[in-house]
């Protein structure tokens, strides 16, 4: 089901939109009040969405997506049993409900989690991973509506559709594995074991490859599209933190790797050779990457900033501007009008950086 916050007149809810179920947690006010603007030093203006739903521990949050079909950035919500979706010419703010919950613990703390990632099917469709019941649902795009869905035996983390094969490749680092699903059934065809627990994904339907890292082995691999093996191991050289997110600039072979504090980029094209390296704000998890302009978003968490970041064509990186945040604003996706969204789960928002106008 679906239910839509919109930006009509006056922050509140559309009249002409019909009334749909409870949320299962009330629902602040959604704001996108600018609390920055833009100067010769920051080219970005700040502000916030406020997201529904988020009690004292925040919204939990992971993985966004941005679907250019659409124009719109999905947030897999999790504690509130629900995913987000925001318009990015206006900001209002539309949610699929009735995702599953469950309580978890983790490193002797209790926590809520449910829908985590998200990633784009064909066109119509976005898949969502849901770690409350470790489904897989596809979900219309447009009219927001749950279709079929799948269920896994382990805990679903990021997940990410091969277009080619038109499989949903999903990480499950709990039992160390890759599980991979039919787009259209989401029943499981098969499951990869890996050495270690996989963290980040890209997809590379040019060399029929998949990435994936070995977080606490400092490794990327690539595992081939056809026979599932495992066809190379790199060292993407992060340390002890290991690498996290992944972004692949297909058409020339470049894979971003995103590490702590840095940005590597490694050339998938010649067995994994660094290309090139940046130091950006500390605490980054994911990472995005616009390949038209050849520029990488990173957000770090711990510093509470975004590094915006240019791939020369070389393959090395240089640092074109770094914009205030939030403490703990993270996993930036940049939208096709320059916006960059990141997740703050503190807050319970997701904070919004809007380009200066040329």
């Amino acid at each position: 089901m679906s239910k839509l916050i919109g930006l009509c007149g006056v922050i509140a809810a559309c009249s002409k939109t019909p009334s749909p179920p409870p949320a299962p947690t009330p629902e602040p006010t959604v704001t996108a009040a600018a609390d920055a603007a833009p100067d010769a030093n920051n080219p970005y203006a700040r502000s916030v969405i406020a997201l529904p739903g988020g009690g004292a521990d925040g919204v939990g949050m992971d993985y966004l997506l941005f679907d250019p079909r659409t124009n719109s950035v999905w947030v897999p919500a999790g504690n509130t049993a629900a995913v987000d979706v925001i318009d990015t010419k206006t900001h209002a703010l539309a949610q699929v409900l009735g995702f599953a919950t469950k309580e978890i613990e983790r490193n002797g703390k209790k926590r809520m989690v449910g829908p985590s990632s998200a990633t784009l099917g064909d066109v119509g469709t976005v898949y969502v991973g849901n770690r409350g019941d470790q489904s897989v649902c596809a979900i219309d795009e447009t009219k927001l509506l749950k279709g079929a869905c799948g269920t896994l035996d382990a805990m679903p983390d990021g997940i990410a559709y091969v277009a080619p094969t038109h499989e949903v490749w999903v990480t499950t680092p709990g039992d160390k594995s890759l599980r991979i699903l039919d787009g259209k059934t989401l029943a499981q065809k098969s499951k990869i074991t890996l050495e270690s627990e996989p963290e980040g994904f890209a997809v590379d339907a040019t060399r029929g490859w998949f990435y994936t890292n070995l977080e606490d082995k400092d490794e990327t691999v690539a595992i081939s599209l056809k026979t599932h093996a495992v066809v190379a191991t790199w060292h993407p050289k992060c340390g002890e933190n290991g690498p996290h997110g992944l972004r692949l600039s297909e058409a020339d072979g470049r894979l971003l790797v995103a590490c702590s504090a840095e940005v590597h980029a490694l050339d998938v094209t010649k067995d994994g050779a660094m290309l090139g390296t940046i130091a950006v704000g500390d605490g980054v998890d994911d990472l995005d990457l616009d390949s038209a302009n050849h520029t990488v978003y990173a957000g770090g968490g711990k510093a509470g900033s975004l590094s915006v970041v240019t791939i020369q064509p070389n393959g090395s990186l240089v640092l074109l501007t770094r914009a205030q945040t939030a403490a703990g604003a993270r996993n930036s996706v940049v939208a096709t009008n320059g916006e960059v969204y990141l997740s703050h789960s503190k807050g319970s928002e997701i904070v919004v950086l809007t380009p200066a106008k040329q």
